[in-house]
């Protein structure tokens, strides 16, 4: 098999493919013969020595695949060789043979080419998670999405779009700002020229159920502005930085809010399996009938695996950035 190897702390034009011998399946496990994956902010993290993978797991890089399953463990009765898949592995996507847990796996919507496929489970998985599984939002709700060309802003925009809850939107440009439109948001906020809070005051005064942020820094007090009584901001990353500003707890005390944490990769087996059957009975028919699309921003081959890493170091992206072998 051939994987991408890196050394912690080397830049992206250093990743280079090799090979070496191929997996051995193992029991309660399938193995996909991988012809796509998907590049997340979390890769370039490992590769710069800042995200482990969680312990016992591969230390290549890559959080989801797509392909063909290859070979299924005879205690195994969910795939058969041949169904094309994709999921999540908490390491290994960078390589062309992955073993995965059945449970992490769906079948890739009809229709669907496999470097679709493997930009869609990371960001939807994430976004489904942070505004169904944690925040509860409802139909007619309100939520304001930080970083909205961003993969995961954009799945989040289409669910929102989807559940018929109102979205509002935060991003760099007006490129961005259109395609963000275009998948459903309301509010078009260019966070340069404009101050969110200020804006969402006047559009939404009644304010909004949830904040879906991975920005961080000096957003915290200005999410709890625009915040209604008893809702959410959700945290999934921290681009501006691990420390956020001084939280004002009078605010976060007199509207009830929760300020909420939230990872994906490291989650129990178990509760990725749940996350996964739920989100393919309630979201895998509407890509078939195209009510949900992936965002592909720019799907490259893999000699060109340095191109993605530089520009989601650049904040450089509008949708997902996908690899083929």
């Amino acid at each position: 098999m051939h994987y991408v190897d890196f050394a912690k702390g080397c830049t992206p034009d250093e990743l280079t493919v090799k090979e070496q011998a191929g997996y051995s399946l193992t029991a309660g496990k399938v193995k996909v013969e991988v012809k796509a994956f998907g590049v997340n902010r979390a890769d370039t993290l490992q590769r710069q020595g800042n995200y482990p993978p969680p312990p016992g797991e591969s230390e290549i890089l890559g959080l989801e695949v797509a392909g063909v399953v290859s070979e299924v463990a005879s205690d195994v009765s969910s795939f058969k060789e041949g169904d094309r898949v994709c999921g999540l592995v908490a390491g290994g996507g960078y390589a062309t043979e992955a073993l995965v847990n059945p449970a992490h796996l769906m079948r890739i919507p009809q229709g669907m080419p496999f470097f679709e496929a493997a930009g869609l489970t990371e960001v939807f998985l994430t976004a489904f998670q942070c505004l169904r599984t944690i925040a509860h939002i409802k139909p007619a709700q309100r939520v304001l999405i930080h970083g909205g060309a961003s993969g995961v802003g954009l799945a989040a925009t289409q669910l929102c779009r989807y559940w018929g809850v109102h979205s509002a939107v935060t991003a760099s440009s007006q490129e961005k700002l259109s395609l963000c439109e275009k998948n459903g948001a309301e509010q078009l906020i260019n966070y340069k020229q404009q101050a969110f809070d200020e804006v969402l005051k006047k559009a939404w005064p009644e304010g909004v159920d949830m904040v879906l942020d991975m920005v961080g820094g000096d957003y915290l007090n200005r999410n709890l502005q625009v915040l209604k009584r008893d809702g959410s901001v959700v945290y999934l990353a921290m681009l501006a930085g691990r420390y956020a500003d001084n939280l004002d707890m009078a605010m976060l005390l007199g509207k009830r809010a929760s300020i909420i944490g939230t990872t994906l990769r490291n989650r129990s087996d178990e509760y990725k399996a749940n996350l996964i059957g739920e989100f393919a009975t309630a979201c895998i028919p509407a890509f078939e009938s195209k009510e949900l699309t992936v965002n592909i921003d720019t799907h490259y081959s893999i000699k060109d695996i340095d191109k993605p890493h530089e520009r989601l170091e650049n904040n450089d992206t509008q949708g997902k950035l996908v690899v083929s072998w």
